[in-house]
């Protein structure tokens, strides 16, 4: 009965601090954890409205394939006169 004591005072003195300790380090990990997923989050929300004019390019697109026919055609025309 006496070990029986010995062994539960062990377990409070010893083995439960550690136990909490390591459970400390382990929370605060998971808060810093959910900080970084909050930065996360506002830079991605940044982000969708920096990529709003994407769907221009497309315009973008067939503008300068519009100026390079125009160039090509104005190069050809050179050449007839040159």
């Amino acid at each position: 009965m006496t070990l029986w004591w010995i062994g539960n005072l062990v377990l409070l003195v010893v083995v439960a601090p550690v136990v909490v300790f390591l459970l400390r380090g382990v929370l605060l990990a998971a808060h810093s954890v959910r900080k970084a997923l909050d930065d996360i989050g506002g830079v991605g929300t940044a982000m969708v409205s920096d990529l709003a004019p994407v769907p221009e390019l497309l315009k973008t697109k067939q503008y300068v394939g519009q100026t390079k026919d125009g160039l090509a055609r104005y190069g050809g025309a050179l050449d007839k006169i040159l």
